[in-house]
């Protein structure tokens, strides 16, 4: 719907959101083959090599410190990161394929999974800041603010979007 012939439709809006979820959703994919394939190789040294295909300087203070605490780390406990990237991916997924038909459940479940999410990402952002975590915050509260006011906005009778080859 566009109102007064300007502005964004309510379903260019959702799938706005659902490619954000979907672009998130293949990071993790991503994030969790690379996990996987840890398991059975040595982390510290994997990560040198890709630092060092990167160009950067392991002898740097922060890229030391990030080898030391890889070492570290158990090969069950890549396996449970792993695992956790594919079950948060399949969240986003879920969320991302619903918005994008414009199912009325997908705004529900988005708004419950993501707000239930935010306490998280502020705790973060408190304990280890970054503008990249910041960014993503502040998305999700957006994301969440929009779909709530969309959900008491309109009754779910008269939620249905009609999509351009319906017009």
């Amino acid at each position: 719907m566009i109102r007064g012939g300007k502005g964004v439709s309510d379903a260019t809006i959702l799938r706005l959101i659902a490619v954000f979820k979907l672009v998130k959703a293949a990071l993790l994919i991503l994030t969790g083959i690379g996990l996987l394939k840890l398991v059975h190789l040595d982390p510290a040294t994997e990560l040198h090599n890709w630092i060092l295909k990167l160009g950067l300087d392991p002898g740097r203070r922060f890229l030391n410190h990030a080898i030391e605490r890889v070492t570290n780390i158990p090969p069950h406990r890549i396996r449970e990161l792993g695992i956790g990237t594919f079950i948060y991916a399949g969240l986003f997924l879920t969320e991302g394929i619903g918005l994008w038909l414009l199912k009325r459940w997908a705004e529900w479940f988005t708004v419950i999974a993501t707000g239930s999410l935010i306490p998280i990402e502020a705790y973060e952002i408190y304990h280890h800041p970054t503008a990249l975590k910041f960014l993503v915050l502040l998305v999700n509260v957006a994301v969440v603010a929009y779909l709530v006011y969309r959900i008491v906005r309109k009754p779910a009778h008269q939620s249905r979007i009609a999509t351009p080859v319906e017009k």
